[in-house]
């Protein structure tokens, strides 16, 4: 496996990056419960991403491997998505059927958000076209850096169960499992430095 060369993003890298994480999240099961028709995940999804992750970008902390083959995106210590778009976002385009059981899914994660300062990762993904090449990892080690360097805890929510393994193997740890009605899994987990 060639090695990864990560970098942070710029402005002019944030389309790209959202491009990715769209692309990497084009099969997730969380993604596609909310938005099942591929129409309205590719016209709502990247919106989503900006709400949810995107002030990654205004505080250094969007990350990308080179060519855009994968793309995570960390929210630092005090810094929180705008739940304010996210809610509206969700309320105006959701598949209406499971918009109740989106919303109460999101309050859940807030309970297992830590109340201490941590780095949340809403995003990570690897182009599917270059999946299995260690991209993943090359982003994971590269921003769990700055975790260990300031002696702070990392948050994530796994959308997916396959990716599960992956966090366990960089030292997160599974906090329980969230599930309401018809939504798949959500596997919220907390790594301590090292």
């Amino acid at each position: 496996m060639a090695e990864q060369i990560i970098k942070t993003a710029e402005a002019s890298d944030e389309a790209s990056i959202v491009a990715v994480v769209v692309l990497a999240f084009s099969a997730d099961p969380a993604a596609r419960w909310a938005w099942p028709d591929p129409q309205q995940y590719l016209r709502h999804f990247p919106n989503f991403v900006e709400a949810l992750g995107g002030k990654a970008f205004a505080h250094g902390s969007a990350y990308y491997a080179e060519g855009y083959s994968g793309a995570a995106m960390w929210l630092p210590p005090e810094v929180s998505p705008d739940e304010d778009m996210l809610a509206e976002l969700l309320q105006r385009t959701g598949y209406a059927p499971v918009q109740k059981d989106v919303f109460a899914v999101f309050e859940q994660m807030a309970h297992y958000h830590p109340s201490q300062p941590h780095w949340f990762l809403p995003f990570i993904g690897v182009d599917p076209h270059k999946q299995g090449k260690g991209c993943g990892g090359a982003l994971m080690k590269h921003a769990l850096v700055a975790c260990d360097g300031d002696r702070t805890l990392a948050y994530l929510e796994s959308s997916n169960p396959k990716n599960v393994p992956l966090y366990e193997r960089f030292g997160f740890e599974l906090l329980g499992t969230i599930q309401v009605g018809t939504s798949p899994p959500i596997f919220p987990m907390l790594r301590k430095p090292r």
